[in-house]
């Protein structure tokens, strides 16, 4: 059983999905942290609720906190690292130290890199008259967006698409993607 920990700094819409496919055997998996950067963080109010563990770690908590999250995880024997919408690039120790995945929400490599996130990306794939869109689940390295892909949903866009609406629907094939991903990978 491989352990996992979420980092999220606000939501962590993949929370649910990644518990729910463990509870139902789908994944041979734990999470054993919870951990964002934000002190309104409602991931941290759902892992409460979870009974998960969780850790509010930021520049106001501790001196560093890469170095804070990187001895929490190690601490933990965490296996793996699943970002879910956080919003802090990662230090070199933590993405050399540990297998680390992000889901990002378009076709990568379209519409990534620093600053591309949420509704940002859907903006301008709407502006930019695109026919499709989709999520991307790929490893984190020390680039924006850049590490291997480990799978790609994609959906079409409709006639009146708007940010609000494809942002909707990616984040309900984001749910699928995720535990897809993770299946692959403790293959």
């Amino acid at each position: 059983m491989i352990k996992i920990a979420i980092l999220a700094s606000h939501n962590g819409s993949n929370l649910e999905p990644i518990y729910e496919a463990i509870q139902a055997n789908r994944l041979d998996a734990s999470i054993s942290l919870v951990i964002s950067n934000n002190t309104d963080a409602n991931v941290l109010k759902k892992a409460q609720k979870l009974a998960l563990q969780s850790h509010l770690i930021n520049a106001k908590t501790v001196s560093d906190p890469d170095q804070s999250i990187y001895d929490l995880c190690l601490e933990n024997e965490i296996d793996m690292i699943v970002l879910s919408g956080y919003m802090k690039k990662l230090s070199s120790s933590l993405t050399r130290g540990f297998k680390i995945i992000n889901s990002h929400p378009s076709l990568l490599p379209k519409y990534g890199g620093s600053g591309m996130y949420g509704r940002f990306v859907h903006e301008a794939v709407i502006a930019n008259n695109e026919t499709k869109s989709g999520v991307s689940i790929h490893f984190v390295n020390e680039a924006y967006d850049e590490g291997e892909i480990i799978l790609q949903k994609e959906i079409l866009l409709t006639e009146n698409e708007t940010p609000s609406s494809l942002e909707t629907r990616i984040k309900e094939l984001e749910k699928q993607a995720i535990v897809e991903a993770l299946e692959t990978c403790l293959r």
